[in-house]
């Protein structure tokens, strides 16, 4: 073994035993809890015979078999599902975006005890664990461009601030740079994240957990903003795990990677993806010190920054930190809101990547 990969690899076993000891020793077993099925109230959903007919089950059915269902619903119908099951209502991939809202804003009532903050719009709303959520910012069902927001480790209902504040500050780039086009952007905290440093870290245990639930959500996604281009799909660090995995049955028309420990794909073309790829990180990203090797399946594999990844690398020259890459005034927003847009007239190629633009590549 080359001596270089050889450290490398070292370097990841070290890592992996100091997020072990940091957590209380080495074990095989699960540390993050993993929430998964529907909410809450599913069994009480699948035996309402109100309608007289049978309600889509809530694991089973697809968005497309979700939307066709509310589609032969009357107004009043939907809300009255809503009022009496407003877990499921909100987190049904492919009910209608308006519906979703209000039965996840009765559902974050009924949990905390008070209204979330005016003018939210919960696209999803899961209390349990450490809870996860979507949130929106712009009109959805009119946007023409979308772009959401993939987090990494840390994120859930009490710690959310990188990707709420991401997609908030995204919208308003989006709507300085292009003012007449409708645009939406999406912060998904829809899976559960690694809580802090430790052995989940260094592991994909939580990320093929996610991928199939992002799956899903981007599969709503296209029935409930119809008019809009295949969003841009933006991978922060853990997250690029996430998408690395999804990347081929994503609903995606650009995957952009951001400050990633590497994707558990060695190429673009290992992907297979029919979406764009884009990759940056900032010059003092810590992740950078984080070894891009995979081994024992502790690690991540190949930085997508690295030339032979493959990836259309561009600039964030000025990103001061691993949370900053959409910081107001950077270059690193400026190319997020020139891929969400397809201005490719506006996006700064990195040096090590003067091709970034080609056409011909994906």
């Amino acid at each position: 073994m080359p001596r270089r990969r050889l450290k490398r690899v070292l370097a990841t076993v070290a890592l992996a035993l100091t997020t072990a000891t940091a957590t209380g020793g080495w074990t095989f077993g699960p540390h993050t809890t993993i929430v998964s099925g529907p909410p809450p109230g599913a069994a009480a959903w699948v035996a309402d015979d109100s309608l007289g007919v049978a309600l889509p089950d809530p694991v089973d059915a697809s968005p497309a078999e979700v939307a066709a269902f509310f589609a032969g619903l009357g107004p009043a119908q939907r809300r009255e599902l809503a009022a009496r099951h407003p877990l499921i209502v909100g987190n049904l991939d492919g009910a209608p975006v308006e519906l979703r809202y209000e039965a996840n804003a009765r559902a974050w009532e009924d949990f905390f005890g008070t209204a979330p903050e005016r003018g939210r719009q919960l696209l999803a709303f899961d209390p349990r664990g450490r809870g996860t959520f979507v949130e929106v910012f712009g009109d959805l069902p009119a946007a023409q461009r979308t772009a959401v927001v993939v987090p990494g480790m840390g994120n859930d209902l009490d710690t959310s601030g990188t990707p709420v504040t991401w997609a908030r500050d995204l919208h308003r780039e989006l709507a300085t740079d292009a003012p007449g086009v409708p645009t939406a952007t999406i912060a998904w905290v829809g899976y559960t994240t690694p809580d802090g440093v430790g052995p989940d870290v260094v592991t994909d245990r939580l990320a093929r957990a996610g991928a199939p639930r992002l799956e899903r959500f981007l599969a709503g996604l296209a029935l409930a903003a119809p008019r809009t281009a295949p969003p841009a799909v933006l991978c922060h660090s853990y997250g690029s795990v996430v998408c690395g995995l999804a990347a081929s049955e994503l609903a995606a028309g650009d995957l952009v990677f951001l400050g990633s420990p590497g994707t558990r794909a060695g190429s673009v073309d290992a992907l297979d993806t029919d979406a764009r790829v884009w990759a940056t990180r900032g010059p003092t990203d810590w992740i950078s010190a984080i070894p891009n090797v995979s081994v024992l399946g502790l690690g991540h594999g190949t930085d997508p920054t690295d030339p032979a990844y493959g990836a259309r690398v561009v600039t964030s020259a000025d990103v001061e930190s691993h949370g900053g890459y959409a910081e107001p005034g950077t270059d690193s927003l400026r190319n997020l809101s020139a891929i969400t847009l397809g201005a490719p007239e506006l996006i700064s190629c990195a040096p090590t990547s003067p091709e970034c633009l080609d056409a011909t590549r994906r």
